[in-house]
């Protein structure tokens, strides 16, 4: 572009990489507590063989770009030269002008030494560079010495194009919102439980009594600080407001409006974005039920085609999960029925503006606990990809909120009984369900710190209660033990 000089753009690229100049990363932007992505991230990025691409897939505000400078940091303590690394992010203005090979061509012959030939190149917002696809493909082909990492928050359309350029060349890590351990991790409190490792959440009945017993004595005093997860906790940035209001507002117009507004609509070319805000506001009312899509057209006046168009363009924008229901002993199942989750429970606070009274809502507290359960077995599950759905009896009425369907058939059973009344009789479906041979764990989870112990019910495969505050905790233990591969020790 003529009207912007080469000089202006490497202006802007020493401004994104400070390290250039100092050898390091400012405090501001270094954050000294790791999430549990970070150990794949960094393993899969520096793997002495398996070379490649990775892309950190995640809704806006989750904390891609955070997770990148730690990387970032890693290296230079590691010793990598400084010049080596490169970072920007696609969404400046100035960076619009130019491709992608004319920015590495600045980078190759006003920054790097001729004679380093391992560079680190880290892309922000990838999806807003023109041809990214084309040009992630010639750079990991040409330069077998090139490390490289990409953000994007609006997947679909890198989804699409990754099935073509990204196949051998790339692997995508998801990036959840933060789970109530990493939670409890970034706020750093005094209390933190020390807990013994090799805990497993979903088989809590092969713990005994004493056991048990002693892992919720010591996970009793995170109960205290639960309910502000659940109103705020799931993204980074806005865990230390002590403005819900405002913390909020800013979930609302950074990580719904532009998502809904600029992301899909430059992207997809989406013609009408009121349609996909109404979508969207029906499945934050609606989280955790059963969605017909015919009640949905009717109602919002959104023809079906368009109505399942969004729903994969918001399970691709890391707005919503999609739980199918799961056919159990050859019974068939609606896969028309699903069950739609918003992709955490801040969002779904923040879209319909529950304050902090939703806390003493007995119906909208059922609908959070649910919402974070899913998200936090999906999470829990995600490098493994098993089934992840819901088991419905129409007959009885009865369903089991969660089933996880691991291979050979064993299957995983969890049902949220947020309420005083936790009672179960023969009659639940959880209930008929672990008494099947297949059936490997079972949980039921409750709202009251005491109310956890083996189910008076007997089945093959014992129910256990546990409070969610535990079970959520319990679960981001044991995914940061078998993410980071590193058996957390006494007070990590």
């Amino acid at each position: 572009m003529a009207f912007i000089e080469q000089e202006q753009v490497l202006k802007v690229l020493l401004g994104f990489n400070p390290w250039w100049i100092t050898g390091g990363l400012p405090k501001e932007i270094n954050k000294p507590v790791k999430r549990v992505a970070f150990y794949e991230i960094k393993r899969t990025i520096s793997h002495p063989k398996l070379r490649r691409i990775v892309f950190l897939s995640g809704a806006r505000r989750v904390g891609k770009t955070t997770l990148m400078y730690q990387v970032i940091s890693e290296l230079l303590e590691d010793e990598a030269p400084a010049k080596t690394i490169l970072y920007l992010s696609f969404d400046h203005p100035v960076l619009k002008f130019f491709n992608i090979g004319q920015i590495i061509e600045l980078f190759l012959n006003n920054i790097v030494n001729e004679q380093d030939k391992e560079l680190y190149i880290f892309f922000d917002e990838i999806q807003y560079a023109k041809d990214w696809d084309t040009w992630l493909k010639i750079l990991y082909d040409q330069n077998p010495g090139y490390r490289i990492m990409v953000t994007g928050s609006a997947t679909p359309i890198i989804s699409s194009k990754g099935i073509e350029s990204g196949v051998g060349r790339w692997i995508t890590i998801k990036i959840p919102t933060l789970s109530f351990y990493e939670y409890i991790d970034l706020i750093q409190i005094p209390d933190k439980p020390s807990l013994p490792s090799g805990i497993k959440p979903m088989s809590l009945h092969q713990l005994s009594k004493r056991d048990l017993n002693a892992i919720m004595l010591k996970l009793t005093g995170l109960q205290k600080y639960f309910h502000r997860y659940l109103l705020l906790g799931g993204f980074p940035e806005l865990v230390m407001s002590n403005d819900t209001a405002f913390a909020q507002r800013i979930l609302r117009e950074d990580v719904v409006d532009k998502v809904l507004k600029r992301d899909i609509t430059a992207l997809f070319g989406t013609r009408n974005v009121l349609d996909l805000e109404k979508i969207f506001l029906y499945l934050c009312i609606h989280s955790g039920s059963i969605i017909v899509r015919d009640i949905i057209s009717r109602e919002l006046q959104i023809s079906r085609q368009t109505i399942d168009n969004y729903f994969s363009i918001l399970e691709q924008s890391n707005l919503i999960y999609i739980s199918n229901p799961i056919e159990i002993g050859g019974k068939k199942v609606l896969k028309s029925k699903p069950k739609i989750y918003v992709a955490d429970a801040a969002l779904r606070n923040a879209v319909l503006v529950l304050g902090e009274n939703v806390l003493s809502d007995t119906d909208e507290m059922g609908t959070i606990i649910e919402t974070s359960v899913y998200k936090h077995i999906v999470t829990f599950y995600y490098s493994i990809l098993p089934r992840i759905g819901y088991y419905r009896d129409a007959k009885k009425d009865k369903e089991v909120d969660v089933v996880v369907k691991l291979p050979k058939d064993k299957k995983i059973l969890v049902e949220v009984k947020y309420r005083t009344d936790t009672g179960l009789n023969r009659d639940e479906a959880i209930v008929n369900l672990a008494d099947q041979e297949d059936t490997i764990g079972a949980v039921l989870v409750t709202k009251r710190a005491e109310d956890y112990g083996f189910v008076s019910v007997s089945t093959k495969t014992p129910i256990v209660k546990i409070p969610a505050f535990a079970y959520l905790y319990l679960l981001g233990h044991a995914e940061r033990e078998l993410r980071s591969g590193i058996p957390l020790q006494h007070g990590d």
